[in-house]
């Protein structure tokens, strides 16, 4: 039941009472604010706490996930029974239970001057937040070089120390490939490129391009077993890190990372391309180019392998949310498999075989959480307490989508055939699953 302390006029509605008539008082969990109402269960394991007029503002004025986010990032609303780094729990409670109903338009009066028009003006975000789609102009046209650089530069230059924490050794952002849910995160990580490798039929003294190659994991891979490798990444501070790494191993005369748009390498004749994380960032409508493109980098009878985030169906929109687009991969696009296999196909390659590893990014994510968690107070020393609390969100949302079939991830083999047909392929998967 809904309390009070300080209340002037009990013609306004309390924090708390908005909230319960939002959700027709079916909380799952402890709501409290600054004005000193509450609501939910007193014995809740979890809980929220709106700790200011600011963060109250930040819920009003973009409802939905942007403006929770807002309040959460800087501070004004308050996860209670989970670690910042971690809102799993809290997280999975709220989606699976709390509903919110749209107001009618009496509610949303009465709930306007509660509020009063103070609280409703929008003000600035928290300076986490990238500029919304239509202000993105000044860096250029969507998914040009320059505008996909700038916003490749606003996820993956935070901190390379930053990042060391969060994804552990193997400095590997994106999904691993689990034989069980008691691998360590660093096995999967290992095993994932191996199953890339060995899908991709490489060999000592093949030629190996990684787009998108991150701080070049795939690309010292490979070149440990003798591969030629170049990798490409639109961070320059990846870029940087990668190849120390590869200088560091004694790996120089065989690997090369470039800070540089993929669109720029001019080499051909690769036995192999390995795209690993890259494709949600291309923009659906240039997946022909990008895959035409692709094409033209293989000789007869070389593979790609495209490894991506994807929606569960291709009707949906491609689009990203909003705390995604405005925190995370702004300009960021996902749509299902069903497309991107189609779009290969439509350039000439031809598709081999697919697979969804959805639970396996949940359980990345998870292992990434816990390093957050595990290494909280030099992430924050390192990026700040706000950027640090982005992740967390990110992270554990992320795996419940993934958990819950919102995303999905797919890995696509395919081949550039020969003039008459010739796959060069074995009859049957070569690889270990």
């Amino acid at each position: 039941m809904t309390t009070f302390k300080d209340s002037k006029s009990q013609d306004k509605l309390s924090i708390a009472e908005i909230l319960e008539t939002l959700s027709d008082g079916m909380l799952p969990l402890r709501f409290t604010a600054y004005d000193g109402s509450t609501a939910g269960p007193e014995d809740a394991d979890y809980g929220l706490h709106l700790k200011s007029t600011r963060g109250t503002t930040y819920l009003a004025t973009a409802p939905g996930d942007l403006g929770m986010a807002r309040a959460y990032v800087s501070g004004d609303l308050e996860a209670e029974g989970v670690h910042p780094g971690d809102p799993y729990e809290i997280l999975r409670i709220m989606g699976d239970e709390l509903h919110l109903k749209r107001p009618s338009a009496l509610t949303l009066a009465s709930i306007t001057r509660s509020l009063g028009w103070d609280l409703l003006r929008p003000i600035a975000p928290p300076p986490q937040e990238h500029l919304p789609r239509w202000r993105r102009v000044a860096e250029g046209l969507r998914h040009s070089k320059t505008r996909d650089a700038e916003v490749i530069h606003h996820h993956y230059d935070v901190s390379n120390t930053f990042y060391e924490y969060v994804l552990g050794p193997s400095m590997t952002y994106t999904c691993a490939a689990y034989d069980n849910a008691e691998q360590t995160l660093e096995e999967a990580q290992e095993n994932k490129y191996r199953l890339v490798f060995e899908k991709l039929g490489l060999q000592k003294g093949d030629r190996l391009l990684d787009i998108g190659c991150g701080w070049g994991s795939m690309v010292r891979y490979a070149a440990r077993r003798g591969v030629k490798v170049i990798g490409v990444t639109l961070s320059r501070e990846q870029a940087d890190w990668a190849q120390k790494a590869i200088e560091d191993e004694g790996l120089a005369d065989l690997a090369q990372v470039r800070f540089s748009d993929y669109r720029d390498v001019a080499e051909t004749g690769f036995d192999a391309v390995s795209s690993i994380g890259l494709t949600e960032h291309i923009g659906v409508g240039n997946y022909p180019a990008y895959f035409e493109f692709l094409k033209g980098k293989l000789r007869e009878g070389g593979r790609l392998l495209n490894h991506c985030i994807t929606r569960p169906d291709n009707r949906s929109s491609a689009k990203a949310g909003g705390f995604i687009d405005r925190y995370v991969f702004p300009d960021g696009e996902l749509t299902g498999s069903g497309r991107i296999i189609s779009e290969i196909q439509n350039v000439g390659l031809e598709v081999r075989h697919e697979e969804n590893l959805r639970e396996h990014y949940a359980l990345t994510l998870a292992g990434w959480c816990q390093n957050l968690v595990d290494n909280w107070d030099a992430c924050v020393a390192e990026v700040g307490e706000g950027t640090a609390r982005v992740w967390g969100l990110y992270m554990a949302g992320s795996r419940l989508g993934f958990e819950r079939n919102v995303v999905q991830l797919h890995q696509v083999l395919a081949v550039k055939l020969g003039p008459k047909g010739e796959a060069h392929v074995p009859l049957r998967p070569w690889w270990k699953a």
